[in-house]
């Protein structure tokens, strides 16, 4: 197990969650886009994230309801891209509708989390979330494929 501490991208439209992070200080670097667009933005180094370093995220936290462009929509695109499909994708959202939890899975989420409301069970939450993927989680050697089942996808 890798105790090397890697890039989470949070896409959150709320400071709240950012702040959470800030506060406890666990991770060395933590990128925010505040919607969709910016997140596809810092992924395929455009705009603003065009000299941003090569490579790609230990996690992707993603809300589901935001401005621009919506979580769905970024993780069908994530999940095509041969590149980019390989990063977690954690759906952190307050969002308990059925569609939405189905929809997101079906799209290749890998973990679907509904924010918890009292203060500290969020903390806790997303403390958790952080150290299991961006940690203790080893994700696969970036530019290696990745295979289903034995198939290539």
């Amino acid at each position: 197990m890798s105790t090397e501490v890697k890039r989470i991208l949070l896409v959150e439209d709320s400071r709240e969650m950012f702040a959470v992070l800030e506060e406890h200080d666990m991770f060395n670097e933590v990128i925010v886009a505040s919607d969709g667009a910016e997140a596809l933005d810092y992924l395929y180094r455009r705009q603003k994230f065009a000299g941003r370093p090569a490579g790609n995220q230990a996690v992707i936290l993603l809300d589901l309801k935001m401005p621009k462009v919506d979580g769905l929509e970024v993780l069908r695109i994530i999940k095509r891209d041969a590149h980019l499909k390989s990063i977690p994708v954690v759906m952190l959202t307050s969002s308990r509708e059925e569609p939405d939890l189905t929809e997101s899975y079906t799209l290749g989420v890998n973990a679907y989390v509904v924010k918890p409301v009292d203060y500290q069970d969020f903390v806790q939450a997303v403390t958790g979330l952080g150290i299991f993927w961006a940690i203790i989680n080893e994700p696969p050697l970036e530019g290696l494929s990745v295979t289903t089942g034995g198939r290539r996808v």
